[in-house]
């Protein structure tokens, strides 16, 4: 083979030569080399796109904030518009993207994509703009991960609260085709900035509607959940903070993401191993592991409690959201005391993972619910609300105060209030359902006579994951399998020795609850600190017709871990004492759901949930971030279900007329 190489170049030297080429002379010019001498380039100095057939105008601008740094900002501007409203987006995922999902000279197709409600912009012509947020992508300016507002945690005279002002204040200014009125929407990240915008609003601002927004990074959303760090989230830090652009990438090292985290160790060794202490928020993140000011400060629900309610809010929630399932009914809860009127915050509740409001909702991983749930969110119910707020002379939207999808029935509900149960007549009793000797579930409370506990033992050289093996990294190869996990069969837990799976006998009439589900949960461990993860979970009957593989199916309804050491404070962490039942209390996200005829009631307890959040070493240590290999050892976990024990999962029970 390697004769047969020398004879190629030898053949290729000659034809060369026979050309009058001198050798060499083929090789690239090298940088900063004069231009070829007879022969111009045949690319333009600039591109001039010709235009003719479009159905609308796309201008880039950078607009300047009043610390002087300019924000790169993409107008669009549908033909002939004329007194039209602005539908804003602030983005730190790249706004020349998100407007150019396909490269069309329609509207609809380039913006079909990403935190884009096209039917809505498109059909009612929105002149829509987004906007990189400083530091990102062609923004000017530094990047900081939720930039908190002016004040103890950002000492500069800025934030997304100004920018949003700036933003609105020069585009109702130097946009001639609009009628001076904004609204602002947003997904994810997307979503935390129309709650920012809530902080001083523009006068032009009409309306916001906040979509899966994170909301408080430590209680629930993106970061931790109750004290326990979600590990999976560390590749999103790294490419989020590692350059303007998001080019750093995070890199695999394992097909299986249980191995990768496995094989570190600690969280906190594994972003050692890979760099991740060059990102600002990694710092912050390994100094702040529990609920101190740092994150109360800057908490959004926390923050517009104390702003007057001056903008209409309509607030998003998917019920199976992967990412930021606490953070929009933390919001209601704190805003809504203020709408004394009932119609300045409205609240959707529907059946989707993190941002499927905006695609297909018919169905989610094997759950199907006989119609398009998302169009009809964005058609029926996005649509007239933001029409009666932004387009003159349009018509009060007949939209109720909550939209919310019930689960299991599979249809929308229109309440007045949540949680409310039904649209009228119905009550909402917090009822206990208890955990029962020989692993049995069921309304009527432990007696003396039944054994007092169970017990697994919990090894964090093995621990539980959080899906079915092997868990593959987020988005790996194409395969974006991970908005549903909180969808996924629950029966590759209940087989391990290592969780406690308690059930119920199969139900012979509905059981409907609205609210959150609330964790009363007596136990002991023999080490020093424990995770308890509490699932509340739908079993479908043996075989179900019509779709086969939904036959057994255990479909976790709502779910989540405490990190046993914030038992008493989420602010100063405690060593549990040992060997003792003590009482666990914390809420599981919020359902509205029937557990129909035929089905049964299910909850699982175990004490690791891997690697979506990281091993609790089981042995107390100030930082779990740095825990070292020895710390990590066995533990016995006792879940004690006697009088004066009882362990029991606190339903919000919908009672009928």
């Amino acid at each position: 083979m390697r004769f047969i190489g020398m004879k190629r170049r030898t053949l290729y030297a000659a034809v060369l030569a026979a050309a009058g080429v001198a050798p060499g002379a083929m090789a690239q010019a090298p940088p900063g080399a004069a231009p070829e001498q007879g022969l111009p380039s045949e690319m333009p100095a600039k591109v001039e796109q010709p235009t003719t057939g479009f159905d609308y105008e796309r201008r880039e601008v950078m607009i300047p904030m009043r610390d002087g740094v300019k924000l790169y900002t993409v107008i669009l501007v549908p033909h002939g518009a004329k007194n039209a409203p602005i539908l804003l987006t602030r983005t730190p995922y790249e706004a020349d993207q998100l407007t150019t999902n396909s490269h069309s000279s329609h509207l609809g197709p380039s913006l079909w994509g990403y935190d884009n409600a096209t039917e809505v912009i498109v059909q009612d012509g929105y002149i829509r703009v987004v906007q990189d947020v400083r530091g990102k992508y062609r923004s000017e300016g530094d990047y900081v991960m939720n930039r908190p507002l002016h004040g103890p945690l950002n000492p500069t005279p800025v934030d997304h609260a100004t920018d949003t002002y700036d933003t609105i204040d020069w585009l109702v200014k130097n946009v001639p085709e609009t009628n001076g009125k904004v609204g602002i929407l947003g997904i994810s990240y997307d979503g935390f900035l129309p709650l920012m915008a809530l902080v001083n609003p523009h006068p032009a601002l009409k309306v916001s509607v906040p979509m899966n927004p994170m909301v408080d990074g430590w209680m629930g959303d993106d970061w931790f959940h109750n004290g326990a760090f979600r590990a999976q989230n560390m590749s999103y830090i790294y490419e989020q903070e590692g350059t303007r652009d998001n080019k750093a990438k995070w890199w695999t090292s394992h097909y299986d993401d249980y191995d990768m985290f496995m094989q570190a160790g600690s969280s906190g060794e594994l972003g050692k191993r890979r760099g991740l202490e060059q990102m600002g928020f990694w710092r912050k993140l390994l100094e702040h592991p529990s609920y101190d000011p740092f994150w109360q400060q800057q908490a959004m629900d926390k923050i517009l409690a104390e702003q007057p309610l001056a903008v209409p809010v309509m607030l998003v929630h998917s019920l199976w959201d992967q990412e930021d399932i606490y953070g929009a009914l933390a919001v209601y809860k704190a805003i809504k005391p203020k709408d004394t009127n009932n119609d300045k915050v409205f609240l959707v509740m529907g059946p989707w993972h993190h941002g499927q409001e905006i695609g297909d909702g018919s169905t989610l991983g094997a759950l199907r619910f006989n119609s398009d749930t998302a169009l009809y969110f964005r058609m029926e119910i996005l649509r007239p609300f933001l029409a009666q707020y932004l387009k003159d002379g349009a018509p009060k939207a007949d939209v109720p105060p909550i939209s919310a999808f019930e689960t299991g029935t599979n249809r929308w509900e229109r309440l007045p209030a949540w949680p409310a149960g039904c649209a009228s007549g119905c009550s909402v009793k917090s009822t206990p359902l208890y955990l029962g000797a020989g692993l049995t579930l069921g309304f009527k409370a432990p007696n003396y006579r039944d054994a007092a506990f169970d017990e697994y033992i919990s090894d964090p050289a093995k621990p539980v994951p959080f899906r079915a093996r092997p868990i593959q990294p987020v988005g790996y190869r194409g395969r974006l399998t991970w908005p549903l996990w909180l969808v996924d069969d629950q029966r590759e837990a209940s087989g391990r020795p290592d969780v406690l799976v308690y059930i119920s006998a199969a139900l012979t009439e509905p059981v409907k609850i609205s609210g959150q589900p609330l964790v009363n949960l007596f136990a002991s461990t023999t080490g020093t600190d424990a995770d308890w993860v509490v699932k509340l979970i739908d079993v479908y009957p043996d075989e179900v017709a019509g779709q086969a593989e939904m036959g057994g199916y255990q479909l976790a309804v709502s779910m989540d871990v405490l990190r046993g050491r914030y038992r008493e404070s989420f602010e100063t962490p405690k060593a549990i004492a040992p060997n003792t039942a003590l009482l666990y209390k914390f809420a599981l996200p919020t359902v509205n759901h029937v557990f129909l005829p035929g089905h049964r009631i299910m909850v699982q307890i175990q004490s690791s949930w891997f690697p979506l959040y990281d091993r609790n070493p089981q042995t107390f240590v100030p930082n779990i971030f740095w825990a070292k290999p020895e710390d990590y050892r066995k533990a016995v976990q006792r879940i004690y279900h006697a009088p004066g024990q009882a362990s029991y999962i606190e339903l919000p029970l919908v009672t009928e007329p």
